[in-house]
């Protein structure tokens, strides 16, 4: 990560003023998900081409008390590392990150119970070997003002780095020393919660007084050697997406903002939320500087796409899957069963059902693990597989793969067809950044 950095500074210190017809700048996606498939996808896209895998957990997917997803930091490591070996990704290209570390998984509990939990998340994910860590103290706990001073944010994030330092020093078999990633102006995490029109880019003041106090904080508590190990600052440059739009970066209005981060030596910026971006605003975020590019949400979207076209075309080709019982009915059933992972999101009931299946905040990705699901997934794939329908239904329903199995790229199995599908949206990001 150290050396990309110093690369996409090098590349940059070339075009001055960048351009859509230069290259692809240096720079990385960071791939923000639990989801076996989408994993795999990641993984075996960037084995195919020599690119170095990033990635990402976040606070709330893995923690010590197993997150969403039931693994601690050092289950969540050989799990990718599992699917790596399956997918041929060396080992040596594989980076593992954490991603909003900090109290936001115990953010109901007062601010001291809340930020002892994250110092010792933030040493298991250092521990198990993740060497990329946001920082993120950037919310308030139950006894906390809102917002949260920033002197405070940098406070804390200065205790979480101290934690993640003595971690690595500790290890057995401790490797490189972790990088950091800091910030505190961070996209709601999945997307926002309510309908979005435009957004404010963060101003090159507010981005300088951020890395000030950072700065000024690590080094009163003599952190200058990790210091020097902040690769990044999250900020917002303009993008976001709601349920069902999508808010495009728009180069001219951050121009301010990376000619800020071009004054700040050994920085890039990182990217929250750059999920469902066009191909072209993802080149265009990737040379104004946004070197790391975090996508998450829109890979669970694009399976969940693909997953909802071979329901439809089992119902063509072998009479089912509409009903209660087949995939789609299912996965809303369950939903609609046990609420907590999109009640809070989803408000209209005139449209629930139009969000619960298709909202770009994607909750459905809380679903996947739970037995029905996991079970119904299973059945749809093993009749297809059972039974491979005619390209005429792929050409239909898939027709992205349809073209793939015609060119010789891909074959008519459901397993395949569904990882290619996961895989479409991680390609935008790879073809944007140049290794």
């Amino acid at each position: 990560m150290l050396d990309l950095v110093r690369r996409h500074r090098q590349s940059a210190s070339a075009h001055a003023i960048p351009s859509p017809t230069d290259a692809p700048a240096v720079g990385i996606p960071s791939m923000c998900s639990a989801h076996p498939v989408v994993l795999a996808a990641t993984l075996r896209e960037c084995a195919a081409l020599g690119r170095p895998a990033l990635i990402e957990a976040t606070s709330n997917q893995v923690n010590q008390d197993g997150g969403y997803t039931g693994m601690t930091p050092i289950d969540f490591r050989r799990f990718v590392e599992s699917l790596a070996r399956i997918e041929g990704l060396a080992p040596e290209l594989l980076v593992l990150g954490g991603d909003h570390l900090g109290p936001n998984a115990w953010r109901r509990q007062p601010a001291a119970q809340a930020m002892a939990k994250a110092e010792v998340m933030v040493a298991q994910y250092v521990a198990a070997g993740f060497r990329k860590i946001h920082l993120d103290c950037s919310m308030s706990c139950a006894d906390d003002p809102v917002p949260l001073p920033e002197a405070e944010i940098a406070a804390r994030a200065v205790r979480l780095c101290l934690a993640a330092e003595q971690a690595w020093r500790e290890a057995p078999d401790r490797g490189e020393p972790p990088v950091y990633v800091i910030g505190t102006e961070v996209p709601v995490p999945g997307g926002a919660h309510e309908d979005l029109d435009e957004l404010a880019v963060t101003s090159p003041e507010a981005a300088g007084a951020t890395l000030a106090l950072h700065r000024e904080a690590f080094a009163a508590a003599g952190l200058d050697a990790a210091w020097a190990r902040v690769i990044a600052m999250v900020v917002q440059p303009g993008v976001e997406f709601d349920h069902h739009k999508v808010i495009d970066y728009r180069p001219e209005k951050a121009r301010a903002l990376s000619a800020f981060i071009e004054s700040q030596p050994g920085l890039v910026f990182e990217a929250h939320s750059t999920d469902y971006q066009t191909p072209r605003r993802l080149a265009e975020l990737a040379r104004d500087h946004f070197a790391i590019l975090k996508v998450g949400p829109g890979a669970t979207f694009a399976l969940r796409e693909t997953l909802w076209a071979l329901a439809a075309v089992e119902h063509e080709w072998l009479g089912r899957g509409s009903d209660e019982d087949g995939l789609i009915g299912t996965v809303l059933g369950v939903m609609r069963a046990e609420p907590e992972h999109w009640r809070p999101y989803y408000q209209d009931p005139a449209r629930l059902q139009v969000d619960l299946a298709y909202s770009l905040s994607d909750r459905i990705r809380y679903y996947w693990a739970h037995p029905k699901v996991q079970a119904a997934c299973a059945a749809l794939l093993d009749r297809l597989e059972h039974s491979p329908p005619p390209l005429t239904l792929l050409s239909q329903f898939l027709p992205r793969q349809y073209d793939a199995i015609r060119d010789g790229r891909l074959r008519n199995r459901p397993a395949e067809l569904l990882r290619d599908g996961a895989a479409q949206s991680l390609r935008p990001y790879l073809a944007a950044c140049a290794a």
